[in-house]
Formats: structure tokens, C-alpha cells, sequence
């Protein structure tokens, strides 16, 4: 039974490449010219994503964008992949592929493994590393999801004090987005001030702009900050000493929630502490009383 679901999974393989190795040459070199920078890039998310993206963007998306479902695809994964950041490397289409293609990347690269090795691993293995390929794009997407929150929340006062002294230099909004995407160092938040800046440059409201950019992002501390700029700016406020009240509150949100961790720190060493510690010290101090009250009794 194994043996024949190893064979499916390699004729399942077998087929798509088939089945989109006769699609034109020419257009499938123009969309690669297109995404050359992108190809420089992509090894940042990883090394599984770096070197799967090829056959999966290749081989697996046309067929995935062919699915009666995609519109759900799109629909489930649009945002998450916004709010990673890798919107200029991965469509939901393509995502859904790569979960597609590690269902059986896993398998294969498992037997190839276990044919290298000569190693004695049961073939039933192949199923769980099947489920572990399918998921393992969701895990490894929601860690970018959280890295990339933590990143916008620690460079968010200082983004916000540098628009503050910028509106009130006497630079307008885009511009004073455009001086902290100069002046900081490049992270995520300065990512999407530049995705903000663009979409304004385009045709698209101030509002439109930071409404999407909560969207993208995906935290209260955005929603918050997005939704005053938003209001003051729909009555006319200057928004000036606005930006110098949500440093503030967007600075004391950050100790507070730094406290907290450090409160909680104490529990989590405490538990180490008494199940690794305390009995290398009692062991440290009591078998050598064990063993001269042993000895001494012969």
C-alpha cells in the first residue's frame, strides 16, 4: 500500500511537470525577466521557499489559477500574505502552490534521504511528511505574520516622532513620510510608509492610503494610530501635536507591555529553576552524605 502511494505520489509529480512543459517558452522567460529582482530577494524568507519557488511558480500555479476555487484562495490568503510583507514575491495563487508542491516535495525529498543514507525508515513516514508539507507554509508564514508586528510596534515611536517634527518643520504629510523613510533605517514600517507615499502618488485618498495600510498590517496599535490620522484629517485638525500624543501613548503602551514580560519572566525561570536546579543541588549535596553514611555503616 505504501509502495503504491509512493508511486502516485511520483506519477502525481510526473504529471504536472507534463502537463505545463509544453506552455510557451517565450511568455514563461518574460514573466522571469519581470521577477529577477524578486529572485534576488527571496532567499531572506528562507531557503525552502528560495529553492521550491521555481518548480511550484512554474509548474503548480497555472494550474492553480485555473481552479474553480481560486477566487476562496485569494480570498483566504491575500491578507496574510500582505501582512508578511512578501506581496512582491508570493500571489495567494502562489501560495496555495507551495503548500501544493511540499505535499509532495516532503515525501520525495524523504525518500531521497532515506535512499542516500541507506537508512532503515519505514515508508509509512511518507504520510505524516505529506501533512507536515502541506502545513509547514502556514507555520512558517505566521512566524513572518508575528516577527513583522514586533519589528512596526518597536519602530513605530520613533517613526511617529520624526513625522511630528516634520509636519511641524512645515512638511506635508507625504512628505514627512518621505523624510522618515530617508532618515530611518530600513524595516517594516518604513516598507509600508513607502507603500503609503506610492498609493497617494497614484491617485489614492490619504485615507484610502493609511486604511490599507492597517489592513496590511493587521495591529490594534496601527488600526488606533491609522484611524486619528484618518478623523483629524476629515475635520481639518493640524495633526502636528495629534502625532506627538500617539508617540506618547505608543510609547508607554511599549514599557508597559515590556514590564509585563519582564513580570512574567520571573514565572517562566521559575520552573527551570525548581525541575533542573534544585535537584542538581540536592544531588550535588546529598550523595555524599549518602555515601559516607553508607560506607560508614560497613
Amino acid at each position: 500500500m505504501l509502495f503504491w502511494s509512493a508511486v502516485i505520489l511520483v506519477g502525481i509529480a510526473v504529471f504536472v511537470v507534463a502537463n505545463n512543459i509544453f506552455q510557451e517558452e517565450d511568455q514563461f522567460k518574460a514573466q522571469e525577466k519581470l521577477e529577477d529582482s524578486a529572485k534576488a530577494d527571496i532567499g531572506q524568507y528562507g531557503i525552502i521557499l528560495k529553492y521550491s519557488r521555481p518548480f511550484f511558480k512554474r509548474y503548480i500555479t497555472p494550474i492553480v489559477s485555473m481552479m474553480k476555487n481560486k477566487k476562496k484562495i485569494k480570498e483566504r490568503y491575500r491578507r496574510v500574505i500582505a501582512s508578511a510583507g512578501i506581496s512582491n514575491y508570493l500571489t495567494p495563487e502562489d501560495f496555495y502552490s507551495f503548500k501544493l508542491f511540499l505535499i509532495i516535495g516532503f515525501p520525495i525529498l524523504f525518500m531521497a534521504i532515506k535512499y542516500f543514507l541507506e537508512a532503515d525508515w519505514e515508508l509509512k513516514m511518507m504520510i505524516p511528511m505529506a501533512v507536515i508539507g502541506y502545513y509547514y507554509p502556514n507555520i512558517w508564514i505566521n512566524g513572518k505574520i508575528k516577527q513583522r508586528q514586533k519589528d512596526i510596534i518597536y519602530n513605530m515611536p520613533f517613526a511617529v516622532d520624526m513625522l511630528a517634527l516634520s509636519v511641524e518643520a512645515g512638511l506635508d504629510f507625504i512628505a514627512a513620510m518621505g523624510k522618515v523613510i530617508e532618515k530611518a533605517t530600513k524595516n517594516p514600517l518604513t516598507e509600508e510608509f513607502g507603500i503609503v507615499t506610492r498609493e497617494i502618488k497614484i491617485g489614492a485618498s490619504r485615507a484610502e492610503a493609511l486604511r490599507n495600510m492597517a489592513w496590511r498590517v493587521d495591529l490594534i496599535q496601527m488600526s488606533s494610530f491609522c484611524a486619528t490620522l484618518i478623523a483629524a484629517d476629515s475635520v481639518g485638525a493640524n495633526i502636528g501635536p495629534i502625532l506627538k500624543s500617539l508617540s506618547a501613548e505608543i510609547r508607554q503602551k511599549r514599557s508597559s507591555a515590556i514590564e509585563k514580560a519582564g513580570a512574567t519572566a520571573a514565572t517562566k525561570i521559575l520552573l527551570p529553576t525548581i525541575f533542573l536546579i534544585v535537584p542538581t543541588v540536592f544531588i550535588i549535596a546529598g550523595v555524599p552524605l549518602a555515601l559516607q553514611a553508607f560506607l560508614g555503616q560497613k
